[in-house]
């Protein structure tokens, strides 16, 4: 393949326009998502995007790898005093006598203690956060990135009914949560499920079952889980699986880099009939957003009708959470991250897209008896949706 037409020669150029719309001479990539997605290449360094040229890759490790995965120019990254002075005399036209150049980077990621540094070593810079245009320019995915997702939930597919064959009254939701990730390893799982947002961890998902599914933590989510230990206070923990009680299974899947994501609700035995027709109202919220999946839909208006919903149907204390622990989104954009643009939540202008990739999740907790709720992943097209997830839907009976 020619380099120019490469996809991520495309991904630079779209960079590249935004930069020049903006008023920015150059952009610093420092974040490994964000390198591999304008790169190809996740190696340490820095990536310099100029607003017209072919941008550079220094790197500190590893030379090799970044050579050979790289779409950029490589060059040993070297001492960082000097990196600015290299630069300019690669790219006169950014750091011109006598102007002030406005270089971009992804402030949201990037530690106070680098940037300071970066400060100190471009002198006459102007800094600017160009976290916001990254994240637009993601959050269009094209027809390869969305091949990959359909790719990862056809592997969750697999894996969630290869887990409820094992499923067994009395096991430890970690064992649940061990067979799940062993069979999304063996077909291809990376292993991670990356997540942008600061002090924010996610392995495979959240499987828990009753009460402890519904224990609040401080991942940003409707559903909890205990955890094993208060050092990761979060999904699968000990507690035995019982009988007659939801057992959540919220997990997803990275393949090449992308990830699915998708919840179910299984039980052993039957629902008690609140949380059964919590289910079913879930169910009724997800059907409500999808009938307004298309271009033009303002995402903020697909959780407005959530909530409108919810509420009508006497459950607006349950939804998304519980009390002060609820949270204010019924989705989220997602991609090699699981967290991306644009978020179904308040103050979300943004209308939906052909190739925007959106998870949408209605989910219902009830303290002491847990979370129902169900999750899909869907790519917007020209005349409305494609849903990308593929797992049956409804109360999984076991």
């Amino acid at each position: 393949m020619n380099k120019t037409d490469h996809p991520y020669a495309e991904r630079q150029q779209r960079l590249q326009k935004a930069m020049q719309a903006g008023g920015i001479d150059a952009f610093l990539v420092n974040h490994h998502v964000d390198l591999y997605y304008f790169n190809g290449s996740m190696q340490n360094g820095y990536l310099f995007v100029p607003a017209e040229g072919n941008p550079l890759f220094v790197v500190r490790r590893s030379i090799t790898r970044a050579q050979q995965e790289s779409l950029a120019e490589v060059e040993e990254f070297g001492s960082l005093r000097t990196l600015k002075d290299r630069l300019a005399q690669r790219y006169p036209g950014v750091f011109a006598s006598g102007k002030e150049a406005v270089i971009a980077t992804e402030f949201d990621v990037l530690p106070v203690q680098q940037f300071q540094r970066l400060e100190g070593a471009f002198p006459g810079v102007k800094w600017k956060d160009g976290s916001l245009l990254v994240k637009e320019l993601r959050m269009i995915k094209s027809a390869d990135e969305i091949a990959l997702i359909r790719k990862a939930a056809d592997v969750i597919d697999r894996t969630l009914e290869k887990a409820l064959a094992g499923i067994r009254e009395g096991m430890p939701e970690f064992e649940l949560m061990s067979l799940i990730e062993r069979e999304n390893r063996l077909q291809g799982h990376l292993g991670l499920m990356r997540m942008r947002a600061y002090n924010s961890e996610l392995i495979t998902g959240c499987v828990a079952a009753g009460a402890a599914a519904a224990e609040p933590t401080y991942f940003d989510g409707p559903a909890g889980g205990r955890g094993l230990s208060p050092a990761s206070p979060q999904s699968a923990g000990s507690r035995p699986i019982g009988r007659n009680e939801p057992i959540l299974i919220d997990i997803g899947c990275n393949i090449e880099g992308y990830v699915i994501d998708q919840t179910r609700t299984a039980v052993i035995g039957a629902l008690p009939d609140e949380l059964q027709r919590a289910y079913e109202i879930s169910e009724k919220i997800l059907k409500e957003a999808e009938a307004m999946m298309k271009p033009g839909t303002v995402a903020e208006h697909l959780y407005l009708q959530s909530l409108d919903t919810a509420s009508a149907e006497g459950l607006g204390g349950h939804f998304m959470g519980y009390g002060i622990d609820q949270v204010k989104f019924l989705g989220h954009g997602i991609g090699l991250e699981i967290d991306e643009f644009p978020v179904l939540a308040k103050g979300f202008k943004y209308k939906l897209e052909p190739g925007m990739v959106i998870a949408v999740e209605p989910k219902f907790t009830f303290p002491g008896l847990g979370v129902v709720g169900i999750e899909n992943t869907y790519a917007i097209t020209e005349t409305g949706f494609e849903k990308l997830t593929v797992s049956r839907e409804g109360v999984l009976v076991l």
